[in-house]
């Protein structure tokens, strides 16, 4: 029986790691607002764990949201898209709520809010 533990990351694997995760996140859209899930700040909160699992918090622009039962495994996909990660968990939350104040500037720009 193979009882080794996986080998702890570096900082640098995780920087990587988590910059790649921004990447792919800026790849999901929400459908009703041409910015990316991650500038919207939809994305609360991303854990990996060593064996390169990453549990994922995130939100919807409105709990009413058209596409709330598509958007996390969106989200879920482009995660399992990065070198490193091995699965994923989205962990749809409505607390706190979002508000356009979660927007980055980049997001408000984009959509005339500056």
């Amino acid at each position: 029986m193979d009882t080794a533990t996986p080998p702890t990351r570096t900082q640098a694997d995780l920087d990587r790691i988590t910059d790649d995760l921004v990447a792919q996140f800026k790849t999901v859209f929400d459908p009703e607002i041409p910015v990316d899930v991650y500038e919207l700040g939809l994305i609360y909160k991303v854990d990996i764990n060593d064996e390169g699992h990453v549990d994922i918090e995130m939100t919807l622009t409105a709990p009413g949201c058209p596409v709330a039962g598509e958007m996390p495994g969106w989200v879920e996909e482009a995660a399992k898209r990065v070198n490193g990660v091995t699965s994923a968990t989205v962990n749809l939350v409505f607390d706190p709520p979002w508000t356009p104040a979660r927007m980055s500037d980049e997001a408000k720009l984009e959509l005339n809010m500056l």
